[in-house]
């Protein structure tokens, strides 16, 4: 059995079958969308996966100007005509959203998303199925968990230093990484799958054990955000590193959707609003 923790590496842009992310949490001040928003334009890939926790809470009342511009590029990319496959998987934050997320930016939510990559079998599910204590304590990790955490995040420095330490903090105290590195490897043995996706521990995580890989991806919420990517190279962890280019606007930027009322005046573009649980 061997267990890598990850040291990302940083890259160039890239083509690559799959593209996937997670635990963006729109809504929160700790979000780092503009920063995720550029690593989707930057990148070309086939498919992108939201590996669920891509909103904080319900209220979208919390969510910037760089939240709705997320969105709408999500909106954007999910046309037919751009030919990229944009799945949403479903968190335990997102609990709730699924209606609103497939009429809102026009994509398919799944509980759980299959695929076949070079002969092998990918599975990509949130995890917190795997963490047995927001599976048994829903209403307090919500109360504590979510909006607690929300309010720290307003009181606390503009670089959030306190909510990012509490934020590992909770990670480890819960041995979050390890118990669904776990869980998800069992469950990934039991549906014969090579290699299993998760988010929902907010570290990213590399981990090899009797012929299967599992991989977290880490989070968008910390300093050092994390993304995967499923190629012809394999599968590989990288690190966000801002660029000075970054700082300026894309060209594409002053078009994107940049608020809940431009969302509401749009009629007619998403036939498919379908909540999705895959069945095999």
């Amino acid at each position: 059995m061997a267990q890598q923790v990850i040291t990302p590496e940083v890259v160039t842009p890239q083509i690559c079958d799959t593209l996937i992310l997670s635990d963006l949490h729109l809504g929160a001040d700790m979000s780092r969308a503009r920063e995720a928003l550029c690593v989707l334009r930057e990148n070309k890939y086939r498919r992108l996966i939201l590996l669920g926790d891509i909103f904080a809470d319900l209220n979208f009342g919390r969510l910037k100007k760089e939240h709705w511009k997320f969105l709408g590029f999500i909106r954007k990319l999910s046309n037919p005509k751009r030919n990229v496959e944009v799945v949403w998987v479903e968190g335990n934050h997102d609990h709730g959203l699924a209606p609103i997320m497939s009429h809102l930016v026009g994509v398919r939510v799944y509980q759980e998303y299959q695929w076949e990559y070079q002969g092998l079998r990918h599975i990509a599910v949130h995890g917190h199925q795997f963490d047995g204590f927001v599976v048994s304590n829903v209403r307090v990790s919500y109360l504590i968990g979510t909006l607690l955490y929300l309010q720290l995040q307003k009181w606390d420095s503009k670089n959030k230093t306190l909510t990012r330490f509490l934020d590992r903090l909770n990670t480890r105290w819960l041995r979050l990484s390890s118990k669904v590195a776990e869980g998800a490897l069992v469950y990934a043995r039991h549906r014969q799958t090579a290699r299993i996706f998760c988010g929902h521990t907010h570290a990213a995580l590399h981990k090899h054990e009797q012929g299967v890989d599992y991989y977290n991806c880490g989070a968008w919420i910390d300093e050092h955000p994390t993304y995967i990517t499923v190629g012809e190279d394999g599968v590989q962890i990288h690190e966000y590193v801002e660029r000075a280019d970054d700082l300026h606007p894309h060209p594409d930027a002053e078009r994107t959707d940049s608020g809940p009322a431009e969302f509401a005046a749009e009629e007619g573009l998403f036939e498919d609003n379908e909540y999705e649980d895959v069945v095999y």
